[in-house]
């Protein structure tokens, strides 16, 4: 019986292991998704692995070969001695979002200045509050009813997220 595994690669060495993985005879699927790169003296597109550390394995008859491949860590497995079986679905579905060999993910909503959104985390965990705008190193500026008023709060953008 066929099915998709996923293993664990080496650390940098990801290439080097889907390499050897098609030597060994396995089909192998690693998608990649793009990424602005933004550095002092360069901006532009790059790549990344959407799964960094990680390839989805095709395993036909033994799983043996591609577990000792070189730059393979692991197959991971749910417990037993045998690799985890990756839905077809799932490869599918990953496959089925590309757009010129690289996986497009939907975009998350954008908040905008009078939102709603709820506190997720924290001392206001549960608060519904109106969003007011970001702030630098990934913060949010909300403002909350307390008080008797609008009171003006910051925090990580993780710990909000929009009522809908």
């Amino acid at each position: 019986m066929s099915y998709w595994a996923c293993a664990q690669l080496e650390t940098r060495r990801e290439r080097t292991a889907l390499h050897f993985l098609g030597l060994n005879g396995f089909m192998t699927y690693a998608p990649r998704i793009r990424t602005q790169r933004v550095t002092p003296t360069h901006r532009g597109e790059s790549s990344a692995w959407l799964f960094p550390g990680y390839a989805f394995v095709w395993i036909e008859l033994q799983w043996h070969a591609a577990r000792w491949s070189p730059g393979v860590i692991r197959l991971v497995s749910s417990g037993g001695a045998e690799p985890a079986k990756v839905p077809v679905s799932v490869i599918e579905n990953l496959k089925s979002r590309e757009r010129n060999g690289f996986v497009v993910l939907p975009q998350p909503p954008r908040l905008k200045r009078g939102d709603k959104v709820q506190v997720t985390h924290g001392p206001f965990n549960g608060s519904t509050a109106i969003f007011e705008g970001m702030r630098p190193h990934q913060r949010v500026a909300i403002l909350l009813t307390m008080l008797g008023g609008q009171q003006r709060v910051e925090l990580p953008k993780r710990d909000i997220r929009p009522v809908t």
